[in-house]
């Protein structure tokens, strides 16, 4: 059956920036695609009708497919006389081939109105039927063109770290993270929240209800978070990103989302729902996804430090890992155009919480400047001897490396496995951990074929896809339900996964080549990361997953060299403490206490969109 408009998606579900010099991207049905960590939610862009619906109503949010529309259109409720749109919804072609650079430039700057920088970000994004994003700009201009690209401000400042003494004499606070995500995102937390108790302080970890057990067995007090990392998870592989396949996912996303956003200010201040102990957060720790994590900390004048696992402050360095920049010239830039789509989704829902829960006033689109540096701390988990901090990120960003939780140490192995493993050779690891796989017999056959014409033994991890239903057992494959990564990793000579940012971090600890089949999110980014330093093959989007490649992945892993590589990255990992460093880098950047004569800085009366998303 021929395939309609409605369904066509980038194969990786990113949003594509192509800055063109000459004439521009032609016309199509237009459509925005963006998708967060490894699960993150994706949520209906909408194109603002002037007051919108309120997250209420959000069963009546609805798109047009119409390939006259360029961002799906908001449906006012049914009992609610829409509003005239403040500006045509139907993007039209730019009349000269390529837009001014001062004009892009004025999509940044806070003298510019709302409803121009609304014209003006229509006129610039051309969305194409394959879900990527086009705009174009002068091919030959500098990034500083754009308003974006200047580093002025943010070269890094050398700062004195805190030692032990520095941080077990810190008064104990209670301290609130509120993490979304697979059990990949939530996992480094555990591990700094762990660390946190350590040092006397009191940590709550605030996720979704079925990493509960989970929390508290590691020790942490636990309460939890609206949304279903299944359903969310089972989403974006479904839509690659964004936008719905069709009308009926768009109420579900938007409920999910709905359920964290307003779950997060009860997660800071709220009784331990099991203990009925008191709990008022003194300080909030969040990665991205959360969404209305800075508003919560705005409205209870706590201060708030962003930790993930993937780019989320802009730079001259690379793209945002949800886009596709082909020229370095827009790597700046394209974080700023990511940002703008989230808050198209999500703005109703924001400014619902902020009116009604948290007594703020509502936040305007693109208000603020989007080029200035964030004043919120961010710390980033991964080692920088595989992405070093960009030249271009301030001294409040940090690269504390990767976080590790032990879980080896209390693991003991069944003994079919323990058996299996001392029978033979070490084994491919060949696992997607949480993320559902379209066609898991299809995957599971080509998986069986590339083991049987490389002559290697595998693992196969069945994880929440489905993988490993065989007609008959095969001597050379175990089927494994669930492991610790830090314990199985050692006994594999190679690994293929999705790519998140955890598995991967195990991977390369293990000394493992790795390669990396990617279902969306950041996961192109990691596979990219570990082919430029040469420990895997280049990552195999899973839309494109077939035997010859498969076949290719494995031997180029097998290739001596590629072992070598991996060994001297685990070499260098091994001196790094990420969970230290992210503790470190939480108390470096808390405010100093004020002194009586020292006047309350005024507020702004712009809320930028970057804050909005705790983005530099």
């Amino acid at each position: 059956m021929a395939e309609t408009p409605e369904h066509r998606r980038s194969s990786s579900g990113e949003v594509s920036v192509t800055i063109e010099q000459g004439t521009g991207a032609g016309s199509g049905r237009k459509s925005a695609e963006m998708e967060n960590a490894e699960v993150s939610g994706g949520v209906g862009v909408r194109a603002p009708n002037g007051g919108g619906s309120s997250a209420g109503n959000s069963e009546s949010s609805g798109f047009s497919f119409s390939k006259a529309n360029a961002l799906p259109v908001e449906i006012s409720p049914t009992n609610e006389k829409p509003e005239p749109m403040s500006f045509p919804v139907k993007l039209e072609r730019s009349k000269t081939a390529n837009i001014l650079s001062k004009e892009a430039a004025k999509i940044f700057d806070d003298k510019t109105s709302v409803h121009q920088k609304l014209k003006l970000l229509n006129r610039i994004a051309t969305v194409k039927d394959d879900g990527t994003v086009e705009f174009d700009v002068p091919g030959d201009v500098e990034p500083q063109s754009f308003g974006v690209g200047s580093t002025a401000g943010c070269t890094d400042v050398a700062e004195e770290p805190l030692d032990a003494t520095d941080l077990q004499g810190i008064p104990p606070m209670q301290i609130v993270m509120l993490i979304v995500g697979t059990r990949g995102d939530v996992q480094p937390f555990v591990a700094i929240g762990k660390r946190l108790q350590d040092y006397g302080h009191r940590v709550r970890l605030a996720s979704h209800s079925n990493f509960k057990e989970f929390v508290l067995t590691a020790g942490l007090e636990f309460y939890p978070l609206g949304g279903d990392p299944k359903v969310l998870a089972g989403y974006m592989v479904k839509n690659k990103g964004f936008l719905p396949s069709g009308p009926s996912d768009i109420p579900i996303q938007r409920n999910q989302m709905k359920e964290i956003i307003y779950s997060l200010l009860p997660a800071c201040t709220e009784r331990d729902v099991d203990s009925g102990i008191p709990f008022n957060a003194d300080a909030i720790i969040a990665n991205p996804p959360a969404y209305g994590h800075t508003h919560v900390a705005e409205a209870l004048k706590i201060p708030l430090h962003i930790f993930f696992t993937m780019p989320w402050t802009p730079t001259s360095e690379f793209p945002h890992p949800l886009s596709r920049v082909k020229q370095q010239t827009g790597y700046r830039l394209s974080y700023q155009i990511v940002d703008s789509l989230i808050w198209l989704g999500i703005r109703d829902m924001i400014n619902d919480v902020r009116k009604k829960k948290l007594k703020l006033r509502p936040v305007t689109y693109l208000s603020g400047s989007q080029g200035s540096e964030s004043d919120i701390p961010h710390g980033y988990i991964w080692s920088p001897h595989l992405v070093p901090k960009p030249k271009d990120w301030g001294h409040k960003v940090d690269v504390v490396g990767f976080c590790f939780l032990d879980l080896a140490s209390n693991y003991e192995p069944p003994e079919p496995l323990v058996k299996w493993l001392e029978a033979g050779d070490k084994p491919i690891y060949i696992g997607f951990g949480s993320l559902p796989v379209q066609e898991p017999e299809k995957m599971t056959q080509i998986i069986v074929e590339a083991l049987e014409k490389t002559g290697q033994r595998g693992i196969i991890n069945k994880g929440w896809g489905g993988l490993g239903n065989l007609a008959e057992p095969k001597e050379f494959i175990y089927l494994l339900d669930n492991c610790p990564h830090d314990w199985l990793f050692l006994q594999c000579k190679a690994v293929v996964h999705h790519g998140g940012a955890g598995t991967t971090a195990a991977g390369l600890k293990a000394a493992c080549p790795t390669a990396i089949v990617p279902f969306f999110g950041d996961q192109p980014f990691w596979g990219e990361r570990v082919h430029a330093r040469g420990v895997g093959p280049a990552p195999i989007a899973v839309d494109e997953f077939s035997l010859p490649k498969l076949v290719d992945a494995i031997n180029f892993m097998l290739d001596p060299k590629v072992k070598e590589r991996a060994i001297e990255l685990a070499k260098d990992m091994e001196n790094e403490d990420g969970v230290t460093g992210a503790v470190k880098a939480f108390f470096k950047h808390l405010p100093r206490k004020k002194t009586e004569s020292e006047p309350e800085p005024a507020s702004s009366s712009f809320f930028s969109i970057s804050r909005c998303f705790g983005c530099s």
